[in-house]
């Protein structure tokens, strides 16, 4: 019998948890602290493995100092797919890097960053480095 994957709420559900349990720069083991929970069943819910229930969500809200509606959000219910900010699912590269430790933590960093003129050169200095990434992808072996 195969293995039976999470439905896709869930999944969405737990990402949004993650996510914003980052942004807070919480550890799962001090989000299960403040849950009675060990960080194996954060880790269960994030992935979506195991749903939240109600009063869960309920807590977390409190917790994360959300609305409980942000764990909904982006969810569309018709199709079951998570849009996120993009137009179309083909090219989740943004969503990908919201969903990275690192990306949420250079998203924080660079909001703290006030002077204009710093910023755009913060800006420069990774396009320059992607640029540099995708240059050695495209060199032959």
């Amino acid at each position: 019998m195969p293995k039976k994957s999470p439905h896709p709420v869930d999944v969405h559900v737990g990402g949004r948890v993650r996510l914003r349990r980052i942004m807070l720069g919480l550890s799962q083991d001090k989000l299960g602290e403040a849950l009675g929970l060990t960080f194996q069943q954060v880790q269960k819910y994030e992935k979506g493995v195991n749903r939240i229930g109600a009063s869960r969500i309920f807590e977390l809200a409190k917790i994360l100092e959300v609305p409980v509606q942000y764990f909904y959000d982006d969810f569309d219910g018709r199709t079951g797919v998570s849009y996120g900010f993009a137009e179309s699912n083909e090219d989740n590269t943004f969503m990908d890097l919201l969903h990275s430790p690192e990306g949420v933590q250079l998203c924080r960093h660079f909001a703290d960053i006030s002077d204009p003129k710093v910023r755009k050169r913060v800006l420069d200095l990774v396009k320059t480095l992607a640029d540099g990434e995708t240059s050695k992808e495209s060199e032959p072996a």
